[in-house]
């Protein structure tokens, strides 16, 4: 690498009319933010895009230069100055992580609001009914791609394709009445039943079969691993349900 005070760059990037290339801004920024003054060369139209990628033989922009040399697109300037780059294929916890944080501090949050202080029972029994809720936006996004899925591993669905469809749809109905604590004899039988079928599909696919599958938890295109986020989304539906018989209900 250069030394400080000669560390320059060329960047190619696209910037039309109606395309200014997001990777191409990545790439200036992160080249700014190592110390290197960037030689910022615009590509304003197709024609000349096309002709520069067919000049270089390279299939994409933005392609950047150091020292002459060139070291490639965005992923490729992030592999030069040693930083990770994330493998589209790999495994990934940091949705369901983000998920559940965000839906503890919601509960937190409105615990707090209602009554004072953020720790509560109440802020419990939220956490979960929000946890539904939001689990079965991101179901809800693409209801084909998570039933299909869904089918790989869920024991009803297998044998009642509608299954699959109608998942996120009870999942969130039972979450928002949960939330309000409104209509329990509905919304606790639908969590008992789809909370334990789900439990023992995924008991039975990863640790019975041991198979080797995505989880659809948080859609159809996560690549969380079927397994303890799944089965823990599933008992955490059953133990409200539960709870919700038995529990004292002074604001339901």
């Amino acid at each position: 690498m250069t030394s400080p005070d000669t560390r320059r760059s060329i960047l190619y990037r696209m910037v039309m009319k109606d395309h200014v290339c997001p990777f191409g801004l990545k790439a200036k920024d992160l080249l700014t933010r190592q110390g290197y003054h960037v030689d910022d060369r615009w590509l304003t139209t197709r024609a000349q895009t096309d002709a520069f990628k067919a000049e270089h033989g390279v299939a994409t922009t933005p392609q950047t230069f150091i020292d002459g040399q060139r070291i490639g697109g965005y992923d490729d300037l992030r592999r030069f100055f040693g930083k990770s780059v994330r493998d589209p294929e790999a495994t990934l916890y940091r949705p369901v992580i983000a998920l559940f944080a965000m839906t503890a501090l919601m509960a937190l949050a409105v615990s707090y609001t209602v009554f004072g202080t953020p720790f509560t029972v109440r802020a419990g029994e939220w956490f979960i009914a929000l946890s539904m809720c939001v689990l079965a936006m991101l179901k809800l996004q693409n209801v084909e791609s998570f039933s299909s899925m869904f089918l790989n591993y869920d024991l009803l669905a297998r044998r009642w394709v509608p299954y699959g469809y109608i998942y996120p749809y009870a999942e969130g109905l039972a979450g928002v009445l949960m939330l309000s604590g409104a209509l329990m004899w509905l919304s606790v039988p639908i969590a008992l039943v789809i909370g334990g079928i789900g439990a023992v599909s995924v008991i039975k696919a990863v640790y019975i079969d041991k198979r080797d599958i995505k989880c659809a938890c948080v859609g159809g295109d996560s690549k969380v691993p079927l397994g303890f986020v799944s089965l823990t989304e599933n008992v955490m539906m059953v133990a409200m349900a539960l709870w919700m018989m038995i529990a004292p209900m002074p604001m339901r």
